[in-house]
């Protein structure tokens, strides 16, 4: 472990694995002593996921991690960090993976799952409506945001749906919405949550592991990072949150 606050990287810690097996192990053993942790100082905890390979490897560790009891799954909520637009019987939907993977692997509740409505023409107001009425249902005004949030990054320094040069890198105000551009992967567009809400989060671990991510992960990390070009850039953790960075070697620059 070991804090770092070069270029325009936070200060923050970096955890770096033999494999991307361990990192994801390094990663669940964390966020079981995190969540534990919410559950003693509040009645729920909310967690957002994204999807891809961060999803299944992250499943696959936590099944291993016994810190978590069936009632604390009861009280945990999962929110999807983004979606691809598609119907909900295609295999591309990060909601389907998560629903597989996930209550394959843990006693979470399928109704605390909670879906992205990307069918719905107003699916990113009412997603984003969804969440700040759990977050306003909590007494207390600093707990009004995600307790943990686990986000991936692409070989081009994307990380949720937030693409290289598209609106949604500019939004400050909107916690979820509908991001299109040229370089968005199809199927376009995508629902994604924001920075405004991602940075907030009182845990906000990074997953990236492979060799294909080394020349992001140098870019995002360099004393000209852009988030513009490198999106995870934009990932700069809130007064009161923490940003920790579970990586293999390969993914180190």
């Amino acid at each position: 472990m070991s804090p770092s606050s070069d270029g325009n990287t936070p200060r923050c810690e970096r955890q770096v694995s033999a494999t991307p097996e361990e990192a994801a192990r390094c990663l669940a053993g964390r966020l079981v002593v995190h969540l534990r942790r919410r559950l003693t100082e509040a009645p729920d905890a909310h967690l957002a996921l994204s999807g891809g390979s961060s999803a299944t490897l992250l499943s696959a560790a936590l099944a291993r991690e016994d810190g978590l009891s069936t009632e604390d799954w009861t009280r945990i909520h999962v929110w999807l960090v983004d979606e691809r637009c598609v119907p909900a019987n295609d295999p591309r939907l990060n909601f389907n993976l998560l629903n597989d993977v996930l209550l394959g692997n843990v006693a979470l509740p399928a109704g605390n799952l909670h879906p992205m409505p990307v069918q719905d023409p107003t699916g990113a107001a009412c997603y984003e409506s969804q969440l700040r009425s759990a977050f306003m249902a909590r007494t207390n005004p600093e707990d009004r945001r995600l307790d943990a949030v686990v986000l991936g990054m692409g070989p081009d320094g994307h990380t949720a749906s937030l693409f290289p040069g598209t609106p949604a890198l500019a939004e400050r105000e909107r916690l979820v919405v509908l991001n299109d551009g040229d370089k968005v992967v199809p199927p376009r567009p995508r629902m994604t949550m924001t920075f405004p809400i991602l940075n907030r989060a009182r845990l906000i671990a990074l997953l990236v592991t492979g060799s294909a991510k080394k020349p992001a992960l140098a870019r995002a990390w360099s004393n000209e990072a852009n988030v513009e070009a490198v999106p995870v850039a934009g990932i700069v953790p809130a007064l009161g949150s923490s940003l920790v960075w579970f990586l293999d070697q390969e993914a180190v620059p």
